[in-house]
């Protein structure tokens, strides 16, 4: 286990790119498995997760090649269907949430699949029903194999339907229009997610020869088609690590730029910092953040204390939660996060207030942070990454914190983030990985 030691007070200074969406990432990779030809992905990035789902693929007997640094080809043709049953496939699932949307692809192409529960991030409960649920009115079987502990979906011939998913699942969403586009007849599917990620998915599957209206929307039709074929993508920049680069200025009070964010497809994630009193402005395609020795959080019209919530898009994303909770400590004023969707994300605020951060913890879902501005500073200590965004959120308190802090278990933000030490000590970070 690998872990990072920070000396704290740095400040940045510079320009960084963000890396290609981990989310989109993960979805688009797993759609090379719906043709037999070559799928070319751009700007995809070196990063944990991503590069365990390569291997699967790889694995699986997709020919895969780097092209360049961070361009994959990909070629489905000669897919192994005898090692799906084996159990180094089981394991390989078993340790990747992404690993949940090779069921689409996989039972529209084969007409069977086996998976085990997915793994990833231990932030609560991430129920598969909307997986499950919707591909099975498409006409799939679902039998869970107790013993082993397996979810197996086969179907003679998928049919096209009405769905209405009872959440906006992302992947769910994913999944489901990845099953569709090979899906004999027309498949309506209604609350789709309508993340930038899914729009990018559906526009990638009509560049290989899918029939999909309403991309954008949270209404899709989908017609089916016989056969796809190869096709080139290009990911768009993550706005995950867009906004962590957001907060992370803010805290250390750097001056930065974060270059080609594709701002039309970062919603209200630059405003939501704003309302923390951050200075966040737009110069073309890219976001400078002006050195802030203070920042004010605002309050709603009628003097009610400011509540930062997640929502499905074009909602906040619930991933830069924590991010903005942190943000939140060294601002004048007080903030209430209400995190939604995952009941134990916001339980790595015991590190923040062991560091002097002042927040209550009202209950799974929900703190208050009570910012004390430049009144107090964050002191630095020895802690655990819990999951990806907990883990640069707490790099970021180290980067602001007084004195030296370890962050052990930092394999977990490797999962989310490329080279992130390297990139920031480029810009003055003082961030050292040890074994």
């Amino acid at each position: 286990m690998s872990s990072f030691i920070i000396e704290g007070g740095h400040r940045l200074k510079g320009e960084i790119t963000p890396q290609g969406a981990k989310n989109e990432a993960l979805q688009v990779i797993c759609a090379a498995l719906l043709t037999e030809e070559e799928v070319i992905i751009e700007n995809v990035p070196d990063i944990l997760d991503v590069n365990n789902l390569i291997r699967l693929l790889m694995a699986m007997g997709v020919e895969v090649h780097k092209l360049n640094k961070n361009t994959w080809s990909f070629k489905a043709a000669n897919i192994n269907p005898e090692y799906i049953q084996t159990e180094d496939f089981i394991d390989k699932c078993a340790t990747l949430r992404g690993s949940i949307m090779i069921i689409g692809p996989l039972l529209a192409r084969f007409g069977r699949v086996s998976v085990p529960k997915p793994g990833g991030d231990k932030i609560g409960r991430r129920r598969l029903d909307t997986h499950f649920n919707a591909i099975q009115k498409l006409g799939a079987e679902l039998v869970f194999d107790e013993k082993n502990q397996l979810f197996c979906l086969s179907a003679d011939k998928l049919k096209g339907c009405y769905i209405l998913l009872d959440e906006a699942s992302v992947t769910g969403t994913a999944n489901l229009l990845m099953a569709a586009v090979l899906t004999e007849g027309e498949t309506i599917i209604y609350n789709a997610a309508c993340e930038p990620y899914v729009e990018q998915l559906s526009k990638m599957l009509v560049r290989m020869g899918a029939h999909i209206e309403g991309i954008g929307s949270n209404r899709l039709t989908i017609k089916g088609v016989s056969r796809l074929s190869g096709c080139r993508h290009r990911l768009l920049p993550d706005m995950i690590e867009i906004g962590s680069f957001i907060g992370m200025a803010a805290m250390t009070a750097s001056d930065i730029t974060i270059k080609d964010v594709s701002m039309q497809n970062l919603g209200i994630i630059p405003e939501s910092f704003r309302r923390l009193g951050i200075i966040v402005e737009q110069q073309g395609d890219d976001l400078y953040i002006p050195s802030q020795e203070n920042y004010t959080i605002e309050s709603f019209i009628d003097g009610s204390i400011l509540t930062i919530s997640d929502a499905p898009w074009p909602g906040l994303t619930p991933d830069l939660l924590s991010v903005m909770l942190v943000v939140a400590t060294k601002a004048e004023g007080c903030v209430l996060i209400h995190q939604k969707m995952f009941e134990s994300r916001l339980f790595f605020v015991d590190k923040l207030i062991d560091m002097g951060a002042q927040i209550i913890l009202c209950d799974p879902h929900r703190a208050t942070v009570i910012g004390l501005g430049n009144r107090f500073r964050l002191r630095g200590m020895t802690m655990t990454s819990p999951d990806i965004r907990a883990g640069i959120s707490l790099l970021i308190a180290a980067m602001s914190a007084e004195g030296k802090s370890i962050i052990h278990n930092i394999d977990q933000i490797d999962r989310g983030y490329e080279n992130i030490d390297i990139r920031l000590n480029q810009l003055g970070a003082k961030i050292e990985r040890i074994k």
